[in-house]
């Protein structure tokens, strides 16, 4: 069941690459990534306040909040403080670079967290995963190749390194959310709440510095409709992601895997929709990801 759950996560979160695309494309990225976090943040809102009115209503849907200690509340800022920081680099990444580069690289997210979950979690994948490991790789490699046609130096360019950082601290805000899911069993909803809550206080910091005293950053940003889908659809993606970690026998690395199954949608239909280069060529190394994720969930 939790590899179903972990299929629908992929599904909301190519969905969302796409709306994120969309989003941060000629527009100031910090308002659009406050504005992403906050919307996520109203969305699990009456969740919380229907958990503080009528608890025992909201436990029967099985979406109530649980109230936590202040050492839990220190656990859960530390996730966002890891995803404030991959996301700033991210969505600053995503704006100057094409969504077909863009995704693959973060497609390498399985090479952090295969590591951690065997050094960490003692998880232990089979000849074929690590084959299928390899695979994605070695296909990621392939996409650099095709980004220097389009003008992108992967060694040169400062937005490839702020990509791969940004899936770094990606993987690694994953293999903390087993911890997080398993080992201080909390549910996905107040997770997703205390989550979203201490990430817009993060992210009101970072624009009280770098956006709010400048008048014409306040003037370049643009009000997309997409900006509040891309935080609608990560909470959902988030939600499906949060319940298949309950699951006792869950891997964190092949979750990983699975989640990377998203580039379908962002590769194909971020191609057709953003009317990017090299299309044909990307879908040699997709296949080659798709390959590997392949015999990580099946072998």
């Amino acid at each position: 069941m939790w590899m179903y759950l972990g299929l629908l996560a992929a599904l909301f979160l190519g969905l969302h690459n796409l709306c994120k695309k969309h989003a941060v494309q000629g527009n100031e990225v910090f308002p659009v990534l406050l504005g992403t976090v906050s919307s996520g943040f109203l969305l699990i809102l009456p969740i919380y306040i229907g958990s503080k009115f009528a608890p025992d209503y909201m436990a029967h849907i099985g979406f109530y909040i649980t109230d936590i200690p202040w050492e839990t509340h220190g656990f859960i800022a530390i996730k966002s403080a890891i995803m404030a920081a991959s996301w700033v680099l991210a969505y600053q990444a995503l704006k100057h670079l094409p969504i077909t580069i863009v995704t693959p690289i973060r497609s390498a997210g399985p090479f952090f967290t295969f590591i951690g979950a065997i050094t960490i979690y003692q998880e232990k994948p089979n000849f074929w995963q690590w084959i299928g490991f390899f695979l994605i790789i070695f296909s990621v490699m392939l996409y650099s190749k095709i980004g220097k046609k389009e003008g992108i130096h992967f060694k040169r360019n400062k937005w490839i390194v702020a990509i791969v950082a940004a899936t770094f601290l990606g993987a690694s805000s994953g293999l903390y959310d087993k911890f997080l899911i398993q080992t201080l069993s909390l549910n996905p909803q107040t997770l997703l709440f205390w989550f979203c809550f201490y990430t817009v206080l993060i992210l009101l910091v970072i624009l009280t510095i770098t956006w709010f005293p400048h008048a014409e950053k306040r003037k370049d940003f643009k009000w997309r409709w997409t900006i509040p889908m891309v935080g609608i659809l990560l909470q959902v993606a988030d939600y499906f992601y949060f319940k298949a970690l309950q699951d006792p026998e869950a891997l964190i690395m092949l979750l990983s895997a699975i989640k990377r199954s998203q580039i379908i949608i962002a590769v194909v239909a971020g191609g057709l929709i953003f009317k990017e280069k090299n299309k044909r060529k990307k879908l040699v190394p997709l296949a080659g990801i798709l390959v590997g994720v392949f015999l990580i969930l099946y072998t």
